[in-house]
């Protein structure tokens, strides 16, 4: 029983990295990340 859990948190761990993979570089998003990713070096 033990071994099916972890082979479930496996899969939706995987699961879950893919879509946090496919979210980061979806071409919607990439605009406000670079925009994002000026923030430091703008200054006051």
């Amino acid at each position: 029983m033990i071994i099916i859990l972890r082979e479930i948190a496996t899969v939706a761990s995987f699961v879950t990295f893919v879509g946090i993979w496919g979210w980061a570089w979806s071409r919607k998003r990439r605009e406000s990340f670079e925009q994002a990713a000026l923030i430091p070096f703008e200054q006051d």
